[in-house]
């Protein structure tokens, strides 16, 4: 599958990707999606997302292609010497490692420290991904999205006001851990240009979620409240929640008082906007109820749809809710690429976009071990 012939901003780059499920292979799929020749190291039985499922499409779950596309795949059975020593060989001319393996398998392996990596190969960038670190009080315990959602503390602010915690639906900690990861690996590289050696960047889990615990972490270490789950709402603005109109809900987003001017303007409660007790965000914050209160016995009434669009072209934030499907097919997503359907691939677009080495969809998911057939593709 080849969109564009442009190289790409990481073309040359070799990646070997030994991850599984989803944070590792998202920030491998990343790489790819620039350039990079990423090859995906597989188990015989395959990476066991390949399984998520249904919906199915070639025998492998849309969950797996969503995150494995610009990739090839090399089946190696890592519990045998044989297996691991054309890994080694792969590793002496690979400039990236991505890897998710358990410490207690290295060692088995006899790698004592996952820092030796880099010893052996010291030209190569050696991303590795765990729950929760290799040291400390959680070192080396596996980590899940969910669990570790709960244990920094994403689920007791998710959720409606005064109900029970609630995981985000968005694998938010595995698919922002992805993104660290490919953010570690550009900055490493970029170190080896100076320095001409690799070395070892540690993501993991528990510290991605931590840091995107905002501005709930923020907000107790300046005020020493625990903060609860507010629903729609945001701690620190308003009005910033979802407002029921005659027609539909609408989310509106209004984070400063030029625009809460504006909103109230055109709801016809212009007085309000000079009322000293709403006229700045922090008045507002501490009397929430009554904003809200009178906000929604005014969005009541009109019609959701015409009122959203009234409010944009005013630059107010609005936004109705949509479903998966209206995003799908929405214009915006068609305009900015965002949804892909090429050939037999149908998945998510590429969200940066370079103008001088653009991004390309060259291929599709791998099938499992497809470079182990003799009809591997040929290219580096």
């Amino acid at each position: 599958m080849h969109s564009s012939d442009a190289g790409g901003a990481l073309a040359g780059l070799r990646v070997i990707d030994a991850s599984r499920v989803l944070a590792g292979p998202f920030c491998g799929q990343m790489l790819g999606d620039h350039g990079a020749d990423v090859i995906k190291i597989e188990s015989p039985e395959g990476d066991e997302c390949r399984g998520f499922g249904p919906p199915f499409v070639d025998g492998s779950s849309a969950y797996f292609r969503a995150v494995n596309r610009n990739k090839r795949s090399m089946v190696l059975d890592l519990n045998s010497e044989a297996g691991r020593e054309t890994f080694w060989q792969l590793l002496e001319t690979a400039d990236v490692l991505i890897e998710n393996f358990k410490a207690s398998t290295l060692r088995s392996w006899g790698v004592a420290d996952p820092a030796a990596i880099t010893e052996r190969f010291p030209r190569l960038v050696h991303c590795r991904i765990t729950g929760f670190g290799d040291d400390g009080p959680l070192g080396e315990l596996p980590g899940y999205d969910a669990a570790v959602q709960s244990m920094a503390g994403l689920l007791s602010i998710n959720g409606e006001a005064g109900g029970e915690p609630l995981r985000l639906g968005v694998p938010v900690v595995d698919l922002t851990t992805g993104m660290n990861a490919a953010i570690a690996v550009l900055l490493a590289l970029q170190a080896r240009h100076r320095t001409g050696r690799g070395q070892m960047a540690d993501v993991c889990l528990y510290d991605s979620a931590v840091s995107v615990a905002h501005p709930f972490l923020a907000n107790y270490l300046a005020s020493g409240n625990t903060p609860r789950p507010s629903g729609n709402g945001h701690p620190n603005i308003v009005p910033y929640n979802v407002y029921q109109t005659r027609t539909c809900p609408l989310f509106i987003a209004v984070a400063n008082d030029r625009l809460f001017a504006k909103l109230c303007a055109q709801l016809g409660l212009a007085e309000m906007a000079q009322d000293e007790r709403y006229k700045s965000n922090g008045q507002r914050v501490i009397n929430r109820e009554a904003v809200d209160a009178a906000l929604a016995q005014a969005f009541a009434q009109l019609d959701g749809e015409a009122f959203g669009k009234q409010l944009l072209a005013q630059n107010v934030p609005a936004a109705p809710i949509l479903d998966m499907a209206s995003v799908a097919a929405a214009a915006h997503t068609e305009h900015r690429q965002m949804v892909v359907r090429r050939d037999d691939y149908h998945g998510p677009g590429i969200p940066i976009k370079l103008s001088g080495t653009p991004a390309a969809i060259r291929r599709g998911p791998p099938r499992l071990g497809e470079m182990n057939t003799a009809t591997a593709p040929s290219e580096r």
